[in-house]
């Protein structure tokens, strides 16, 4: 039996498109080359796609990525593939889009099918769906922007348009600063900014909308961040959990990426019971969403009152060095190498 071939997609349109191209590296350094004959494809800011020659050098954030090969015909090409690992974060790679060209071509694929990856994209949608769970979350509230204009959302969904101030007097009267302001669709906290007052409020709503127009706001909660790693499809497990140690505010783009003074702990330092609710939410969180494959949870466990609460799904993580998703599952047991075999075992099964 000859070796399945494995498409390795990465890049991408999004912002995340350098963090998606040392994912993949490490994926490369990474996979079982016994089992799987490996075919790299990078997918370019303007949508390009292209064969990647490996080189064997390690990806740096930021670095342009050279030794490629436009393919011409990128339906011929990847339905020779067997499977395709999407390493793709972000916009047009985690929502749902990419996912359903694989399906359209019936090529199986890691990760989130269609629903799962647009909803766990969409951070508005998925409160809603984790509401509906019963699952315990931070308040919020939601604003659009169309063309010029500001959009207040309340919670039947009935929509008012009004000026950025009367929208910040809204959201003061329901939530409590600080307040986290994020795009609802954007990954890495690119675009999510910290308020601890109403101009900045305003401010910050402005910043988000350069990046999607859906804007979240949320009531900050001050406690341990904390992430817990699921695997699987219908029978999931989940990891042990790690704690984030941002160097900055919050764990921004800059901390996670750029700021080696931001750092993790693994196991996290809470009590067993605690963790192991956590664990339990993970993966009721996943299986709200229809999640298949994987995805990192993200909670706070609140300081007065140790009450757990779910932040947001990430329905294809980092796969960095310093990601804690494999890092998760490296001290769960399970190796790099061995999750990557996995995950593309359970994209085959799906």
């Amino acid at each position: 039996m000859g070796k399945i071939k494995v498409g390795i997609i990465f890049g991408g349109m999004s912002t995340e498109n350098e963090v998606s191209v040392v994912s993949a590296g490490s994926i490369l350094e990474n996979i079982d080359r016994e089992k799987y004959e490996v075919f790299p494809i990078y997918i370019d800011k303007e949508g390009k796609w292209y064969k990647y020659i490996e080189d064997g050098r390690k990806k740096v954030l930021g670095e342009k990525v050279e030794n490629i090969v436009e393919i011409e015909n990128i339906i011929s090409y990847i339905q020779r593939l067997d499977v395709i690992f999407p390493v793709l974060h972000g916009l047009y790679g985690e929502d749902g889009t990419i996912q359903g060209l694989f399906e359209l071509l019936k090529i199986p694929y890691v990760g989130c099918k269609v629903l799962a990856s647009s909803v766990g994209m969409d951070k508005v949608y998925t409160k809603i769906v984790f509401e509906k769970a019963g699952i315990n979350q931070t308040p919020y509230e939601y604003v659009r922007k169309y063309k010029n204009k500001y959009i207040y959302v309340d919670k039947n969904f009935d929509e008012k348009i009004l000026d950025l101030k009367e929208i910040a007097k809204k959201i003061t009267e329901k939530l409590e600063f600080p307040m986290f302001i994020k795009p609802s669709n954007s990954g890495s906290s690119v675009g999510v900014k910290k308020a601890e007052n109403e101009n900045e409020l305003i401010e910050n709503i402005e910043y988000a909308s350069k990046f999607d127009n859906k804007i979240l706001i949320e009531q900050g909660v001050i406690g341990k961040e904390v992430e817990c790693a699921v695997l699987g499809n219908e029978k999931v497990i989940a990891s042990c959990v790690g704690e984030i140690k941002a160097a900055d505010e919050f764990y921004s783009y800059d901390a996670k990426y750029k700021n080696e003074e931001s750092k993790t702990e693994i196991p996290a330092n809470i009590s067993e019971e605690i963790s192991e609710e956590i664990r339990k939410e993970a993966i009721k969180a996943f299986k709200a969403i229809d999640g298949k494959g994987l995805s990192r949870v993200d909670f706070f466990v609140e300081n007065k009152t140790n009450r757990i609460i779910i932040n947001e799904i990430n329905t294809m993580p980092g796969f960095t060095d310093i990601s804690m998703y494999p890092k998760m599952f490296a001290k769960s047991g399970i190796s790099y190498e061995k999750l990557i075999t996995n995950l593309i075992e359970l994209a085959l099964e799906k």
